[in-house]
């Protein structure tokens, strides 16, 4: 008995440091949360004054396009499908619950719904577990991108970024889709599916009842040729953002299960030492009182 007694001391001992350590991790995942909420707040500042400036460019340009007959800029031209890039963006570790499998499990099932061969897409994976998963499946990983910062600046997934810009401009693909968890809350995520190119989401009627004039040099053409390219990478930075904080909110949800679980298991052997403790100490007093009555 006293060795089950030390057996049920050492799993409630192990058991508390276990929550400890979840405990202090969810408390970190919190922080990181509220920072990458911010971030992502103060980016859609940004966001939305660089889709005004463009949605009014393009707006003036398809204008003329129908009298000039000028052609439309490749990153707003649609063309002929023959291959389709994603960018996959995941964690670089575990602990962060369902998050990662349900990007990759919903990513996959859509890939081979949607294509019929390996030649007809490839994938640019942000994450390490993204990586690994589609490597170990013998997918074509054309980039990836590991060791992503906690709340990460535009300079570090510049790489990344402008290789999906630079692929697309040079056909390598023909369209290009961004699949991650959205950022609802603490509690909820979203699996996402967003195209990001050719651009698609500006819609000319936007502008229609703005004032607004601008008075342009060089040519609008020429700053579309700019500006086009910085606002397409601008709406992936916003996804990695987005995907970064909805891990975060992940991990602290899944600390905070663990934590709560060690409590539960805590309590539980707890009860299950204090009963093996008590029944140890009646069968004591029982062979004491049995070996006095015995001495009479």
């Amino acid at each position: 008995m006293d060795a089950s007694l030390n057996d049920i001391k050492g799993k409630i001992a192990s058991t508390k440091k276990t929550s400890q350590i979840t405990s202090a991790m969810q408390m970190v995942s919190a922080a990181k949360l509220t920072k990458s909420e911010q971030l992502s707040r103060n980016f859609q500042v940004y966001a939305s004054k660089i889709r005004a400036i463009v949605t009014r460019l393009v707006a003036l340009q398809l204008d003329e396009q129908t009298q000039d007959n000028d052609e439309l800029n490749i990153m707003l031209a649609n063309r002929k499908i023959k291959k389709t890039g994603y960018i996959v963006i995941t964690s670089d570790k575990g602990l962060v619950g369902s998050y990662n499998s349900s990007v990759l499990k919903k990513t996959l099932g859509m890939i081979k719904q949607d294509h019929d061969s390996a030649e007809e897409y490839l994938i640019l994976a942000i994450g390490g577990v993204g990586a690994d998963f589609f490597r170990s499946r013998k997918m074509e990983i054309a980039y990836e991108l590991r060791g992503v910062a906690d709340h990460p600046s535009f300079d570090e997934v510049r790489q990344i970024v402008g290789k999906a810009i630079t692929m697309y401009q040079k056909e390598v693909f023909d369209e290009l889709y961004v699949c991650y968890n959205h950022h609802v809350n603490s509690l909820t995520a979203q699996f996402r599916v967003e195209k990001m190119l050719p651009i698609s989401d500006l819609d000319p009627k936007e502008v229609e009842k703005k004032n607004e004039s601008y008075l342009l040099e060089p040519s609008k053409n020429e700053i579309l040729a700019v500006l086009l390219p910085q606002y397409a990478e601008s709406l992936i930075f916003g996804v990695i953002i987005d995907a970064k904080t909805a891990e975060y909110a992940a991990g602290m949800t899944a600390m905070r299960t663990a934590t709560d679980n060690a409590k539960n298991i805590i309590s539980k052997y707890t009860i299950i030492y204090n009963r093996a403790r008590q029944a140890t100490i009646t069968q004591e007093i029982t062979e004491i009182v049995a070996g006095a009555v015995a001495l009479e």
